[in-house]
């Protein structure tokens, strides 16, 4: 039972990462892109902002319950 709930948060946690936005690219971690300014997330961009987050805690209560329960 557990291991299904673990494939489907993994598969959910997978489809929330992809279709998150890209913005900057690797060109913002060195400075390339100066035009770049913080803006808060609305709508469905923070729906799947906290959705990874919770999807993200929960694949690792799970994985560290399969391997305590082991």
């Amino acid at each position: 039972m557990i291991s299904i709930i673990y494939i489907i948060v993994t598969v959910a946690l997978v489809i929330l990462i992809l279709l998150q936005q890209r913005s900057g690219g690797m060109s913002g971690l060195f400075g390339g892109d100066s035009s770049s300014f913080y803006q808060a997330r609305r709508g469905l961009e923070k729906f799947f902002l906290w959705g990874t987050v919770i999807l993200s805690i929960l694949f690792v209560a799970l994985s560290l319950w399969q391997l305590l329960a082991k």
